[in-house]
């Protein structure tokens, strides 16, 4: 259980009535820890759960269909940060340009708009190697990888859910609205909501990790049955080992299984400091984008069935200005990034979509475009509230 606690914060003059659901030290139900399954799963879902986190774990091979360009071979070397299924400082590359017209050029022709960084080397007359950003893209952004802890909650929400909370932040006095990511569901062919990714372009789990393992892993699905053309050069496939469909959906599912059934990140302790500084949050107006709680829709998961779980984002789009990326997907042109979820950011050493801030203070400082006047208001803050808020944070 928890308690509710009213309490006024002056911030640059500001006055905000605050009101903040606070877990109470000491709480006595033990959520489960960093990589582990959701509680109350019956056992051939913890079956599925494990079956999915070993093949997670699983290291792929030139038979299995890996490559012929790739950025790793197994989803656990970049997915380890506080458990598998974490985060890590592991940068992926983008690349592109603007076109005459104004628009974002993904430059497919030299394989972009996604860098791999690693090829399988010399087969037949062919070697492949890894891709480089060519001399003509005038865009290029390093991507962070992102924990996956608690994404079946995610994954569980209605569509409509995300529809009204873009409603209500219209009215949101800091003009923070939220654009709803509409992309394409590819088993369907129609349009669903965007949830997963710095850029919300993938709409399910599933999706999710069809994306991942043609992007990352070079392994053709179901969802992505196309190989990547080496630097654009799709003649170079002629000497690729494995043609076809590498992967029949098994892996994706399994995959999709680990993820679905992965507990969200416990709360750390909450000290005097970290209750204070969740205050200061709300006063600033973290809290209008960084959404503290979400509920599930139906499921027929027990687990993810109506429940209210505490991810710190909205998942919408947002134009955050200068802290764009620069890269366009879907209806998220350069400067739209997706909400970043706060749960469990004291795994996380480096910060924002590219990992350039080593610290929070730096992290919130460079936030832009939507977020400046809940940065500026940061920012005027004395420092013994930035001390509460950074403790607040270092507690999700």
């Amino acid at each position: 259980m928890g308690f509710r606690v009213s309490f006024r914060i002056a911030a640059t003059g500001l006055v905000v009535l605050c009101s903040a659901a606070l877990t109470p030290i000491g709480d006595s139900a033990a959520p489960p820890d960093f990589g582990q399954p959701l509680a109350g799963l019956p056992a051939d879902l913890v079956d599925r759960f494990n079956d999915g986190k070993t093949e997670f774990e699983g290291v792929e091979t030139v038979e299995e269909g890996v490559g012929p360009i790739m950025n790793d071979v197994s989803c656990a070397s970049c997915h380890l940060a506080g458990a598998i299924g974490g985060g890590s400082t592991t940068l992926e590359t983008r690349f592109g340009r603007m076109g005459n017209d104004g628009l974002f050029d993904p430059m497919s022709s030299a394989g972009g708009s996604l860098i791999q960084k690693q090829g399988i080397g010399a087969t037949g007359v062919c070697e492949y190697l890894s891709e480089i950003v060519p001399p003509d893209a005038t865009i290029t952004a390093d991507r962070r990888t992102t924990p996956l802890f608690g994404l079946g909650l995610v994954d569980a929400v209605p569509d409509s859910t995300f529809y009204a909370i873009a409603y209500e932040e219209k009215f949101h006095p800091d003009g923070i609205a939220g654009l709803v990511s509409v992309v394409t569901r590819n088993a369907t062919g129609k349009q669903a909501v965007g949830k997963f990714g710095w850029k919300c372009q993938n709409p399910s789990l599933f999706q999710f990790s069809g994306d991942a393992y043609i992007n990352e892993m070079g392994i053709t699905n179901p969802e992505f049955p196309d190989e990547s053309c080496p630097q654009g050069d799709c003649n170079l496939l002629s000497c690729n080992p494995m043609p076809g469909v590498n992967d029949d959906g098994t892996g994706v599912q399994e995959f999709t299984d680990f993820m679905t059934f992965l507990a969200p990140p416990p709360r750390g302790p909450i000290t005097a400091q970290a209750a204070f500084g969740e205050l200061v949050f709300l006063g600033i107006g973290c809290n209008g984008c960084h959404r503290s709680e979400i509920r599930t829709g139906s499921n027929p998961v027990t687990a993810l069935n109506k429940v209210k779980f505490h991810p710190y984002s909205d998942f919408l789009l947002h134009d955050m200005g200068s802290l764009g990326d620069g890269i366009t997907q879907n209806l998220a042109t350069g400067q739209f990034m997706r909400t970043a979820p706060l749960w469990g950011l004291r795994k996380i050493t480096t910060y924002l979509h590219d990992g350039r801030a080593t610290t929070l203070d730096a992290a919130i400082l460079a936030h832009a475009g939507q977020a400046k006047k809940a940065r500026d208001r940061y920012a005027a803050l004395p420092g013994y509230k930035k001390a509460w808020l950074v403790s607040f944070l270092n507690s999700l």
